[in-house]
């Protein structure tokens, strides 16, 4: 199974904290995907700092292509509204339900997805 890398950690592999050492190891196997959404989070601040090497190095990564279904967008935001979960924004139901979609686990640091969680589907990856 590959897991879906958010951006939350590749924020901190990028500042070698956090869970670093754990994207290291998926990196090593090769049992990792990215999709655009993530890249359209990472990248921008990449080309400010003018990170042109890494840019090009994320670029090659194997993408989890987004298909996103907006009833079903809909479905986890009245989900998580219902259960007081707020502040979860649309683009972290459209990486959830691509992990869904394409049978990934999900590593992230994002407190939104543990609690989105409890009430839809998504595997979280833990070590």
């Amino acid at each position: 199974m590959s897991i879906l890398v958010d951006s939350s950690v590749w924020i901190d592999f990028l500042r070698n904290t956090g869970r670093a050492d754990e994207l290291e190891f998926l990196i090593e196997e090769n049992i990792f995907v990215i999709n655009d959404l993530i890249l359209a989070e990472l990248i921008p601040p990449l080309n400010i700092q003018k990170q042109t090497k890494l840019i090009s190095l994320l670029r090659e990564i194997n993408r989890q292509v987004i298909s996103i279904d907006w009833n079903q967008i809909i479905r986890f935001q009245t989900v998580c509204l219902a259960n007081g979960i707020n502040g979860v924004g649309i683009p972290d139901l459209i990486i959830a339900q691509n992990a869904l979609q394409g049978r990934l686990k999900l590593m992230t640091n994002d407190k939104h997805f543990l609690l989105l969680s409890r009430y839809i589907d998504i595997e979280i990856y833990e070590v």
